[in-house]
């Protein structure tokens, strides 16, 4: 087999950053993380193992006296807040891309109080939720198309992205955005969306074509790993998803033992090309991890 990582694959600036910040933390002393520090499990083991304790919003209220590392997806306004009364220091590991998008918001909060500010983004995800508080909750959270309900178009509207969604879908919404809303009323639009991260897609899409195997390594958790692992499905239907080494070695006893039910278009030969790829949220040791796994099963 011929196996390659992709290059522009693995932790994005942010992720970077708050990973470094946190390693350099922990050699001073104890350090808390307020949820995982990057939506992959491995590296959150990793992390563990020199000692970062992850705590919830529970236990942020409970503790004090603390030193609480707030990761790159950033946090909302009451986070702060709570880590103020409660003593607690925080190492503010925001991504500075994260951190502008959030000014932005809560500016256009302050200046247009009667308008409906609407985020492109999953409801629930920790950047969306520190955007969301940065209006006070108020504002409103859409997906897909079957959330325009939520929107009074005869009201203005400012929407702007969570910065990991996806170019197209922004563009897509702000047609209908635009077909909707009414002629009297104000729609503005900001393309907020982190271009480090949505630069990838088209690479991404190019090495998986250029592979036999594609074995893409991302964390459940990971939207952006659900988003790029579809980006290769795409590309290359012999696309599979892989959290673990240990993940791989099931995945791929089964592709040997039934390749044409799995993967009617592969076949497993001395010149197969497997191509490795993962997600912002992915570390490379990972990859590199699968790579050598895969190289011991053909020896």
């Amino acid at each position: 087999m011929i196996v390659s990582i992709d290059n522009n694959s693995g932790f994005c600036f942010g992720v970077t950053s708050a990973i470094r910040t946190a390693e350099e933390e922990l050699a001073k002393g104890q350090l808390f993380c307020l949820g995982d520090i990057v939506h992959n499990g491995q590296e959150v083991k990793r992390l563990e193992q020199l000692g970062l304790e992850t705590i919830d919003y529970d236990d942020l209220r409970t503790l004090h006296n603390i030193r609480v590392l707030l990761r790159a997806h950033g946090e909302p306004p009451s986070t702060y807040h709570i880590a103020h009364n409660n003593g607690i220091e925080i190492i503010d590991a925001t991504c500075p891309v994260v951190k502008k998008l959030q000014e932005r918001i809560h500016k256009t909060y302050i200046e247009h109080r009667d308008a409906q500010i609407v985020i492109y983004g999953k409801a629930g995800h920790a950047e969306v939720i520190g955007l969301q508080g940065q209006t006070n909750n108020t504002a409103i959270i859409i997906e897909s198309e079957k959330d325009l309900d939520k929107i009074d178009f005869t009201r203005d509207i400012y929407l702007f992205s969570q910065t990991t969604k996806s170019v197209e879908g922004f563009n897509d919404l702000v047609a209908k955005l635009s077909a909707l809303h009414s002629p009297n009323s104000i729609f503005e639009y900001h393309d907020t969306i982190c271009r480090s991260v949505a630069n990838r897609v088209e690479h991404l899409k190019a090495f998986a074509a250029e592979q036999d195997l594609v074995l893409f390594v991302g964390g459940r958790k990971s939207s952006n790993a659900k988003v790029l692992f579809e980006h290769c499905r795409e590309a290359n239907p012999n696309t599979i998803f892989i959290e673990t080494q240990e993940d791989l070695q099931e995945k791929l006893s089964t592709l040997y033992r039934s390749a044409r039910k799995h993967l009617s278009t592969f076949n497993f030969g001395l010149s197969t090309k497997i191509g490795i790829c993962g997600a912002t949220s992915t570390p490379q040791w990972l990859m590199q991890q699968v790579a050598e796994a895969l190289q011991k099963l053909q020896k």
